[in-house]
């Protein structure tokens, strides 16, 4: 009998293994084979000079006061006339609630659906008290040692002047599209976008402009960050996550500090058990939507286990999610997000608050709601403080996830072809965009829009984004400006409906 046993346990460990291994090699590469594109001769010193004059620049936007630093970006604007001549000669351009541009490139197909290139303008300040802690001044524009330093250019001066390079660079030579394209460039993004992309996106909808293909900042060619993968992978942003900040109310008797309640029962302590719980308990990951696209079209591209487990999630997804969830990059790929931020309660050392509150903060996944979040708040919450004691508040500015642009069209086709063309060393994967970008508020005029910054980065630079020394090499500039003349290219000539 143990015989028999031994060999049964054998046969069923050789079946399982038989069908593992089926995972693995009946999932073929899907990056599209495309020979490797010409580098377009760039005067890569020249644009980078041009980009550092930018960054000079201190266009910090401000929600509170829309007219912060105008003279900053009106000089923006025209230095951009200056070093764009054909581009503000020969394309339409027109100023947005006073400091956002649109330009319009008519193209020789009035009936064919347009393209749009989405960056922004403004950048986020310079945390005070840091400027000695950067290698260059931070508005420096300084091109020193193969980089551009300094606050913007990478985030989003880098994204903004390689468009109009390459616009520039296609003008020149004469080259007419065939699809009209539009360059909006909003001067709020990092605020929200609220007096730039939003009444952009409002006043295209107004013309009946519906784009085939939009394009924004995001996603990355990302170098040695994803685990498996040897290649670089440039990951493209699908769909971008909602935003929600609640606020957490808890209510208890007030009183003196000389006889406090008993234990656990004082605003105080109500408010830090649920807030524990939040934490402890947070909405569920998931390895399908957005995610287990990303996973099953770099599986196909990984070595040894890596591969093995990843083309057979239906048996090793705990043990994965488990693995990415201990990763903050990672974990916020997964699912909707809790993030603390704020704690306020009591103002005097001897007085007991009757209130006590709480801001949180969720950035929600594509397949969650408001409406979601909110329901799993007052569950987890509910479990430690009697209901009658709590209230929730959805504060300004929420927003729903973005809807998830396909991969099987046209449209995401092209993108992938050219960044091949233009990174023939690396694996594309959609992806999901866990910030925010000004292409939220195009959803309305377009279902294609992709989030991807045509940019090599290490793990070391992924710090710099809103920090210390930020900086973009001068090669990797050059290959942005190639990347956006091969799509614009592209884009032009392909069947693609809105």
């Amino acid at each position: 009998m143990l015989k028999k046993g031994t060999a049964a346990l054998l046969l069923v460990l050789l079946a399982l293994l038989a069908v593992l291994y089926v995972g693995v090699w009946t999932r073929g590469s899907r990056q599209h084979a495309v020979p490797p594109l010409q580098p377009l001769a760039v005067n890569a010193d020249a644009a980078a000079a041009r980009l550092g004059q930018a960054v000079r620049l201190q266009t910090v936007s401000s929600a509170e006061d829309a007219d912060l630093n105008a003279d900053e970006f009106q000089r923006l604007h025209a230095l951009l006339a200056q070093q764009f001549p054909q581009v503000h000669a020969q394309l339409e351009r027109e100023a947005v609630n006073g400091l956002s541009l649109l330009y319009t490139w008519p193209g020789s197909d009035p009936d064919a659906a347009p393209i749009l290139l989405l960056a922004h303008q403004d950048v986020v300040p310079v945390a005070p008290g840091t400027e000695s802690d950067w290698e260059q001044p931070p508005y420096s524009g300084a091109v020193r040692d193969g980089y551009i330093w300094g606050r913007g250019a990478w985030d989003d001066k880098g994204n903004l002047l390689a468009q109009l390079e390459a616009v520039e660079m296609l003008l020149v030579a004469g080259w007419q599209p065939e699809r009209s394209v539009y360059l909006a460039y909003g001067a709020d993004e990092e605020v929200g976008g609220l007096r730039g992309a939003a009444l952009v996106a409002e006043l295209l909808g107004q013309r009946g402009v519906r784009p085939a293909f939009v394009i924004d900042e995001g996603l990355l060619v990302l170098q040695g960050v994803v685990p498996g993968v040897r290649s670089p992978t440039a990951l493209v942003g699908v769909a971008e996550k909602g935003y929600a900040s609640v606020r957490l109310v808890v209510r208890a008797q007030p009183g003196h500090s000389s006889m406090p309640p008993p234990v656990g029962s004082s605003a105080i302590a109500l408010l830090s058990r649920a807030l524990t719980q939040l934490e402890d308990h947070p909405m569920p990951a998931r390895l399908d939507g957005v995610a287990g696209a990303m996973f099953e079209t770099l599986a196909p591209e990984m070595q040894g286990l890596s591969r093995l487990v990843l083309s057979n999630l239906w048996l090793f997804g705990p043990l994965v999610k488990r693995q990415l969830e201990a990763s903050p990059g990672t974990n916020a790929a997964l699912r909707t997000t809790t993030a603390l931020a704020v704690v306020q309660a009591g103002n005097k050392d001897n007085v007991l608050p009757g209130r006590a509150q709480a801001i949180i903060n969720f950035r929600l996944a594509p397949d969650d709601s408001l409406d979601d979040v909110l329901e799993h708040v007052r569950t987890v919450v509910a479990r430690v403080v009697p209901a009658e004691q709590f209230a929730l508040e959805v504060l300004p500015g929420a927003r729903e996830a973005s809807a998830v642009a396909r991969t099987d069209t046209p449209q995401f086709d092209v993108l992938s072809r050219t960044i091949r063309e233009v990174f023939p060393d690396a694996v594309v994967a959609p992806g999901l965009m866990v910030a925010g970008t000004d292409s939220v508020h195009y959803g309305a005029i377009s279902k294609h829009i992709y989030k991807f910054s045509p940019i090599r980065a290490s793990s070391g630079d992924l710090a710099r984004f809103h920090g210390t020394n930020e900086r973009l090499s001068v090669a990797g500039y050059a290959d942005a400006i190639r990347f956006y003349h091969r799509l614009i290219q592209q884009l032009s000539a392909a069947k693609m409906a809105p």
